[in-house]
């Protein structure tokens, strides 16, 4: 496998329901325990309706979901803040691992990913993450979550087939996303109509316990 290979995820938040097989399927191949998503869907929401002195009512209402997984980052936080060199980027094809036998469960990566995708497994003792399904790729398959998706809202490749593949997709600087400038995820979003640029006010999450 050549040195210079990224894999990354595609997501198109116009086809998205928000129906969370992803994180489900995702859930049940790594045999997670409750409170440890590897994936998460999030709905974002906001606007409010008017009435005017005419009585005529008006909305600028709008939801969308956002699924997200570790986004495998050409420029991650996580591996910058762990004191032991467990949190790493594999060179063969740009995934973020956690090394068991090394992670002592500081949790600093966990406070530096502005996407949350290191999770401590309490009853493992260590750090645990998205994975990239690399033993699914190395057979030729898709990772759980993408091949789970009923709308197909989910892919998977490396980035050069993946900004072949989606050419009008963008850098996943959605709301309730961070800018992609702090760690250079490797994600690439299909706009919701909806859509609010990061750092928008204008919204909310609305399904915080899910997330």
């Amino acid at each position: 496998m050549s040195s210079n290979k990224q894999y990354g995820f595609f997501v198109d938040t116009s086809k998205c329901t928000g129906c969370k097989t992803c994180q489900v399927s995702c859930k049940d191949r790594s045999d997670l325990p409750v409170g440890v998503n590897f994936r998460r869907v999030y709905e974002y929401g906001g606007g409010t309706w008017n009435k005017d002195e005419n009585g005529v009512v008006s909305q600028n209402v709008f939801a969308y979901y956002t699924s997200i997984s570790c986004n495998h980052c050409s420029e991650p936080a996580c591996t910058k803040a762990c004191p032991t060199g467990a949190m790493h980027k594999r060179r063969e094809d740009g995934l973020v691992h956690v090394d068991k036998n090394v992670c002592i469960g500081c949790e600093s990566c966990a406070r530096a990913c502005p996407y949350d995708a290191p999770q401590m497994d309490h009853a493992k003792g260590y750090m645990t993450k998205c994975d990239g399904c690399y033993d699914r790729i190395a057979q030729g398959l898709k990772p759980t979550c993408v091949e789970s998706c009923p709308m197909r809202a989910l892919d998977y490749d490396t980035m050069d087939n993946l900004r072949a593949k989606y050419p009008t997709a963008a850098q996943p600087d959605v709301a309730p996303l961070p800018n992609s400038n702090i760690t250079n995820p490797n994600l690439l979003i299909a706009k919701n109509r909806l859509s609010q640029a990061s750092g928008s006010a204008a919204g909310e999450v609305l399904n915080h316990a899910e997330v």
